[in-house]
């Protein structure tokens, strides 16, 4: 059974992964009409594109993919690619001289973990886009995940390598998904116990302590998620799951949402199944984003 974001129906993800470099860009393809698409960011040192216009005010309503990628701000530039193979594919919004593809980005800082010169790019993400596919997610270091990392509060040499993640659940008739990649500052750590999963190891309560000695790493760290549903939702509804996306961040990262984290969150809907009360899809929200980081993490202990 599939347990992971492309357990959504019409969905399909693709990886470009350089192991070498340390460094990879997945892109998550939408149905051929879009996905009703939001997204927030509530770290202090994000790195995104076309993120405003998925504020729920704003005009544009559907995506046609979101690209998370490696190289720092240079990768960005992998959305470039996949709008060319969305464009090849007659892909995007409607304008009256033709379609623009639609397609929201955010970027982690791996930077210092391979070749630094080495950074996805437009045919990056053009190669991730053609390769994607409905199957379950392949999951660790793979793409965007190739280089992550978290616990990098008391410097590169604490850290601990992470992965991409993915996990998805059953809402009455709907399904609830969602795919992360955590290169955090701080640790991941077990929800009910606090125990940390993958990190610096730092006692939480000295961590806490000497809070103001730490982060060394300023603009280097970034949590990233694409939660997914075919629940029918309206924009703002997809806002308001960007939200709990968030929470669902916080209940793994030990600190999460620093001033040197550009935590990020993307909610896509087919809007192909039955509606469900926000408040049910905000809950399950939470639960898979905390289980995505957690399986990308352990994905990696695992090879």
């Amino acid at each position: 059974m599939n347990t992971t974001l492309t357990a959504v129906k019409g969905l399909k993800v693709g990886h470009w992964t350089q192991h070498g470099a340390k460094t990879g860009c997945t892109v998550i393809l939408c149905p051929p009409d879009g996905c009703i698409a939001s997204g927030m960011a509530l770290g202090g040192a994000p790195g995104t594109r076309e993120l405003a216009l998925l504020a729920p005010e704003k005009t544009v309503e559907r995506a046609h993919a979101v690209v998370l990628s490696g190289g720092s701000a240079y990768g960005l530039d992998a959305a470039s690619g996949v709008m060319r193979w969305l464009d090849e594919m007659d892909r995007g919004f409607a304008t009256p001289f033709g379609k623009v593809p639609i397609v929201p980005a955010a970027v982690i800082y791996d930077l210092g973990r391979g070749d630094p010169s080495v950074r996805p790019d437009a045919g990056a993400g053009y190669t991730a886009a053609s390769l994607a596919s409905s199957e379950p997610v392949t999951q660790g270091a793979i793409g965007v995940g190739t280089g992550a990392a978290v616990g990098k509060y008391l410097g590169f040499e604490h850290l601990s390598a992470s992965g991409l993640g993915s996990a998805a659940q059953r809402v009455g008739d709907a399904t609830v998904a969602a795919l992360a990649v955590s290169n955090a500052a701080g640790d991941v750590v077990d929800p009910q116990t606090g125990q940390v999963i993958a990190g610096a190891n730092k006692d939480s309560a000295e961590l806490q302590k000497n809070l103001s000695d730490f982060f060394p790493t300023a603009g280097s760290n970034t949590t990233l998620v694409v939660v997914a549903t075919d629940a029918c939702v309206s924009k703002t509804q997809a806002y308001h799951l960007a939200q709990s996306a968030h929470i669902g961040i916080a209940q793994v990262t030990r600190p999460s949402h620093t001033v040197h984290d550009g935590d990020t969150t993307f909610v896509l809907s087919t809007c192909a199944g039955p509606e469900v009360p926000l408040i049910t899809l905000s809950v399950a929200v939470q639960e898979v984003v905390a289980r995505a980081i957690i399986s990308g993490v352990r994905a990696v202990q695992k090879t």
